[in-house]
């Protein structure tokens, strides 16, 4: 898969070049005084349980399900895939957007729109990324008091657009 887009790679290319030549300034300056969001794709997957899969990282105290920042040029389904690759070493084929969430600037992070996708059914899956400590299959519940409660609202909406096939909207885990 290109890390420009997690689908067939000759096609988008074709629709990038379809689209012509960049698009240039019309007034010098204006594209640079925009914000810059940041965005990021996750995977919710499951255990035969019903569970899900939260990551440990050691590079912040609370978990959080797989999957990362978009890089440049890449789309927020391919960082999904390269992070559940590099976290644990696993070919993800995700399905569907169950989520899209935006949430507002908090200390560092700037605002970010974080897209979550169906990564289905795999038990017994490990770490095998330095960032990471382990993984932990938990049900919502269990996992509530060691995750941010953003993410305990968006997943739980994840979960029922799991159940509906119904992508949802939500602002800082909230459906609006």
């Amino acid at each position: 898969m290109s890390a420009l887009h997690a689908g067939d790679p000759a096609s988008f290319a074709t629709d990038v070049l379809d689209e012509g030549p960049p698009e240039l300034e019309h007034v010098p300056g204006v594209a640079s005084r925009r914000p810059t969001k940041t965005c990021a794709g996750g995977a919710l997957i499951r255990d035969s349980a019903g569970r899900v899969l939260f990551v440990v990282p050691t590079y912040k105290a609370v978990l959080d399900i797989p999957g990362g920042m978009t890089e440049d040029d890449e789309s927020p389904k391919a960082a999904a895939q390269r992070e559940i690759q590099e976290e644990l070493g696993l070919s993800a084929a995700l399905g569907p957007l169950l989520v899209v969430d935006w949430t507002p600037r908090n200390g560092v992070w700037s605002d970010c729109h974080q897209f979550v996708f169906d990564g289905g059914v795999v038990d017994g899956a490990v770490a095998c990324d330095p960032e990471l400590e382990g993984v932990l299959y938990l049900t919502l519940d269990d996992a509530k008091p060691r995750i941010y409660p953003s993410l305990h609202r968006r997943l739980t909406l994840a979960l029922a657009a799991l159940e509906s096939g119904s992508t949802r909207y939500a602002e800082f885990g909230r459906e609006v």
